[in-house]
């Protein structure tokens, strides 16, 4: 699936798992429903390398950002637990 400029793929930290979520997102998405979908989708079993967790949580979790640039043609979403150095 071709991401446009204005979508970001979802790559997700769970429970020492990493997987994409399927469909890309609008890159301009909040946190709040970066963070929404992510939750949604790890409860539901729908992130490839995730296995399904129905108490899957995400308070806490940080989303980076990153712009798409020459080696990485598209715009990337991190969802990832707050580590202590930021």
């Amino acid at each position: 699936m071709a991401i446009e400029e204005h979508e970001a793929r979802v790559n997700i930290t769970w429970a020492q798992q990493n997987g994409d979520l399927p469909d890309p997102v609008a890159f301009d998405a909040t946190d709040a429903n970066i963070l929404t979908w992510a939750t949604e989708a790890v409860r539901g079993g729908d992130v490839p390398g995730i296995e399904a967790d129905p108490n899957a949580d995400f308070d806490g979790y940080v989303v980076e950002r990153f712009a798409s640039k020459e080696d990485v043609p598209y715009n990337r979403l991190v969802v990832r637990p707050k580590a202590e150095f930021g």
